[in-house]
């Protein structure tokens, strides 16, 4: 029997982790395998108490108590690296804490990862539920990524990791800036399966504008060296169009791809290796809070 555990993070928002718990627990009911849940508490003033509800699947669920909020990445980070180091598990699965991966998806990348022995699998965005603003910002970033970095990024956290992909991600220092990008560059079989994004099952995204944006750029700064060259590649040939026909918009379309080839270098530099080393120093305490 292999063991699963599953990660998720959560900042003042328990009531949607509960439905979330009650909603796996149903979806695994038909899937042989021991399942355990540990949530990244980012430093919630929320408090949970004790867990009394009764989980058939779910055997036990342990909180990782951080002392300062740091985000949502980074609470994966931390994360991955406790269980890669102190945990005996087969498969580590992520998932965001609010509805938004799909509860009802999560046979589905188990039973992917378990035909397809050595690989990990991620779930595939193929519809989002955002608005038509979201979205269009979603596709423009998706765009911009493969253009300056040649690969199509269309996931999010939500994935099934085998143990030594799990090890591996742990010692990569772009984890603590992005995971999507991170498992794109570094997991070498890695599958996906369609999944339909779900909506919040309560109150609307907490994520700012400024917020996605950082984001996006966060995932296309771990293939900096690919921008860099694809950077010089557009301006060259925009360079000769120029050359042979005059117009200041090259200038410009060249002025644009030199500032955010600068802003994907600087946003990389929150790649801070010392934060492999300080992930335990991040946690205050680890609680069970249920145990069947």
């Amino acid at each position: 029997m292999k063991n699963f555990k599953i990660l998720i993070p959560c900042y003042n928002d328990w009531k949607s982790v509960l439905k979330l718990l009650e909603k796996i627990d149903l979806e695994l009911i038909n899937i042989d395998g021991d399942f355990s849940v540990i949530i990244v508490n980012d430093c919630s003033s929320e408090k949970l108490d004790k867990i009394n509800k009764t989980y058939k699947k779910i055997n036990s669920i342990d909180i990782i108590n951080i002392k300062n909020n740091q985000g949502h990445t980074r609470c994966y980070a931390t994360g991955i690296k406790y269980i890669s180091k102190n945990l005996q598990f087969d498969y580590l699965i992520l998932m965001d804490g609010d509805g938004e991966d799909n509860p009802e998806d999560i046979d589905k990348l188990i039973k992917a990862a378990l035909k397809n022995k050595n690989s990990s699998f991620v779930a595939r965005r193929v519809k989002r539920s955002e608005g038509p603003t979201f979205t269009l910002l979603y596709n423009i970033h998706k765009l911009i990524t493969l253009l300056f970095t040649g690969k199509n990024i269309n996931f999010g956290h939500y994935s099934c990791l085998t143990k030594q992909d799990v090890i591996f991600l742990s010692n990569q220092k772009s984890l603590w800036s992005n995971f999507a990008g991170t498992a794109k560059k570094f997991i070498n079989n890695l599958g996906s399966i369609p999944s339909v994004r779900g909506t919040r099952y309560f109150g609307p995204s907490k994520m700012p504008l400024f917020g996605l944006v950082l984001h996006s750029f966060s995932i296309i700064s771990t293939f900096k060296y690919q921008v860099l060259i694809r950077s010089i590649f557009f301006i060259s040939i925009f360079s000769i169009i120029f050359f042979f026909k005059p117009n200041l918009f090259f200038i410009l379309i060249n002025l644009l791809i030199g500032i955010f080839c600068l802003l994907i270098f600087i946003v990389s530099k929150r790649e801070n290796l010392s934060e492999l080393s300080k992930s335990n120093e991040r946690i205050e305490n680890i609680l069970n809070v249920y145990t069947k």
